[in-house]
């Protein structure tokens, strides 16, 4: 027999129900009628067998389908037994499967055909006491019934709550993580884009060191501009960081389109060969769209700095409202001394190089997220010999 741990709950409402099955034969016995040829033993016998079918209804929790067939057959020789019976079949009702409780309201009702026949024949006080213990059974399968659909109801609304909280609590970490996939985009394509400029100037003063004044002062000038804007930016993302939340809104402004110009500018400062065609004149894009063109270009131009030192760079931005905007930089075949083979265009960035410092391609996969993510799409292929990014991002009319 399985234990049952029972709660200080469990075991009031089991004994409330032990005393109403008693108070109910006690109350009901002087009205139960009784063959009068019946001697004092019977009924001595009879409470007492009652007595022990109250008691019995401890035992409801763990075997609650036998004791109600138990105290259903032994009501139809006890007149005390209804009480108990009645408990016992509310039991079944409210705790065990549909098909327990319909054999156990067939066991109760299957005298049922028989009193309707004999109906006629019987006295008036033996055919209400039927017809009352039959309602009551009734009426006690019903409120079990009621009972477990209750339960049921309620269990489902506690496991909906708890199913809409680790929901809202993934949404959260869903929330959390792209916060940091985009700090992390935003370090790549920031920090790389200040140093690989370092690189490009530090190499110079390395490889040209009696140059002319001006030109070393130029080069260390923008090494230590550089430097400073990189430690900047690092610092602001470890405070996001730290801090769980991003920068407030203003304290620190969010690259646009406009903005493409400067971007060149400093690349051509590093020594790069760079022709920009664009941005379109007139309406300015959305701010997504703007910075997601900037970034798109700034890993382009990146890359080529990396992987093909030497290569001239077109760099194309067309469109308008209602057409889309169209990002387009192309570098041709690397020349630079640690430029990748002609023949490895299939590497991560502009120029197909892999050598040392290539990001394995995880810049161009944060692009095309980027581009995914402002509506938009985005192509990396290499193109004779070169590279080409190629990008088209939404912008409404």
């Amino acid at each position: 027999m399985r234990r049952i741990h029972r709660t200080g709950r469990d075991w009031a409402v089991d004994i409330a129900l032990v005393l109403f099955a008693a108070c109910f034969a006690a109350v009901s016995s002087q009205s139960i009628p009784v063959p009068e040829d019946l001697g004092q033993a019977w009924r001595t016998a009879d409470q007492v067998a009652g007595g022990l079918g109250c008691a019995a209804l401890l035992l409801r929790r763990r075997r609650p389908v036998p004791l109600a067939v138990a105290l259903i057959l032994a009501g139809s020789q006890s007149h005390y037994m209804t009480g108990p019976a009645m408990v016992a079949v509310f039991t079944v009702a409210a705790t065990r499967p549909w098909r327990a409780t319909a054999w156990v309201a067939a066991l109760v009702f299957a005298p049922l055909p028989v009193f309707l026949w004999q109906l006629p024949d019987l006295s008036e006080d033996r055919a209400g006491s039927a017809v009352t213990y039959f309602a009551l059974i009734a009426g006690a399968i019903g409120w079990g019934l009621f009972r477990r659909s209750r339960t049921q109801l309620i269990a489902s609304l506690r496991a909906r709550a708890e199913l809409a909280e680790a929901d809202a609590e993934s949404r959260a970490e869903r929330a959390r993580m792209e916060v940091r996939e985009e700090i992390a985009r935003e370090m790549h394509d920031v920090l790389g884009h200040r140093l690989t400029l370092l690189s490009v100037h530090a190499g110079a003063l390395e490889f040209n060191p009696g140059g002319p004044r001006e030109e070393i002062e130029r080069a260390a000038g923008v090494i230590r501009e550089s430097a400073g804007l990189a430690l900047r930016d690092l610092r602001e993302v470890i405070g996001v960081l730290r801090s769980g939340s991003g920068p407030e809104e203003g304290e620190r402004p969010q690259p646009e389109l406009a903005d493409l110009g400067r971007l060149v500018a400093e690349a051509r400062a590093a020594g790069g060969r760079i022709e920009l065609a664009g941005p379109p004149a007139g309406a300015a894009p959305p701010a997504l769209v703007g910075r997601t063109a900037y970034r798109i270009v700034q890993e382009a131009l990146t890359n080529v700095r990396r992987h093909a030192p030497g290569a001239a760079v077109g760099v194309r931005v067309a469109g308008g409202p209602g057409e889309g905007l169209t990002v387009d930089v192309r570098n041709t075949r690397p020349t630079g001394p640690d430029a990748a083979p002609a023949d490895g265009g299939t590497g991560p960035g502009p120029g197909g190089g892999t050598g040392p410092g290539s990001g394995g391609g995880q810049g161009l996969i944060g692009l095309a997220e980027r581009a995914r993510l402002a509506g938009g799409e985005l192509t990396a292929l290499p193109a004779d010999g070169g590279f080409r990014v190629h990008a088209w991002l939404p912008w409404q009319g």
